[in-house]
């Protein structure tokens, strides 16, 4: 008899879908982040080297010249820009010390603040958009500041958080002393804003050893600064000095004695 051979049930073999290939392999990763725009601004914000990011150190950014910045020297009476000027550039103040003032339409001047080292200058056209200066920078002493391109400022702040942290809590800081000269302005005498005034040129609450000695300032400065006379702020100048809270002979010394007059009720 003739046997038959049996054959095996066939195999049913599923066909791969024809798929290309690189749907299914992970692309890799950039090592650069990607280019961002300022919705407000329309500023392109470039890439930057991930490396670059981790190894960032903003008191070398604040100090040295770079893509954006530039140091530039400072005169005694030089003006760093002028009320109405088109907001273009921050400064950071490396030393000396600067005066802020506006001017009204009749021509009255004012100073609203003093400003010395590690403050921000012009932060006001990053912080709220502003296309023109809001008030005349004028350096009281010779000194230097670091001038940042207004991109560079944003592209630095988006990027690296340590930045960005010096920033907010520098206007912070700002909004605070602003609104304790208003309170000083509206409650305190002449006599005690002088004090304050002086206590505060000679770096007295901020971090370190406080500058006794303060560059020369004059009276109509500081009339100015206090919201009086000249006449005034010379008849408590001279009493300040009778009391030995400070000593000005070419240079004004402010000593801790100072102080009582702004704490005493």
């Amino acid at each position: 008899m003739c046997r038959s051979s049996l054959s095996e049930p066939a195999t049913h073999v599923p066909r791969k879908p024809n798929i290309p290939t690189e749907v299914f392999m992970p692309k890799p990763r950039s090592k650069m982040l990607p280019v961002e725009m300022s919705r407000e601004n329309r500023i392109v914000v470039p890439r930057t080297p991930i490396r670059s990011i981790r190894l960032f150190d903003p008191a070398a950014f604040l100090s040295q010249a770079g893509l954006g910045r530039k140091i530039v020297d400072l005169k005694k009476g030089l003006t760093v820009f002028s009320q109405g000027d088109t907001a273009e550039t921050v400064f950071y103040i490396q030393r000396g010390q600067v005066k802020l003032s506006v001017i009204s339409s009749s021509g009255k001047e004012a100073t609203i603040a003093m400003l010395g080292a590690k403050d921000f200058l012009g932060e006001d056209c990053v912080a709220n958009g502003c296309s023109s200066r809001l008030a005349t920078a004028t350096s009281l002493t010779e000194g230097s500041v670091l001038q940042i391109d207004k991109g560079e400022m944003i592209r630095a702040l988006h990027e690296h958080h340590a930045l960005s942290d010096i920033f907010v809590a520098y206007l912070l800081s700002r909004n605070i002393r602003v609104q304790a000269d208003l309170v000083d302005q509206l409650f305190n005498s002449s006599e005690k804003r002088l004090a304050r005034a002086l206590l505060l040129l000679a770096q007295f609450g901020k971090e370190g050893a406080p500058e006794t000695v303060i560059p020369k300032i004059s009276q109509e400065t500081l009339a100015e600064m206090v919201g009086t006379t000249r006449s005034r702020i010379n008849f408590f100048m001279n009493r300040f000095r009778k009391l030995g809270f400070i000593e000005y002979n070419g240079k004004l010394t402010v000593h801790p004695s100072l102080l009582g007059v702004v704490l005493h009720d």
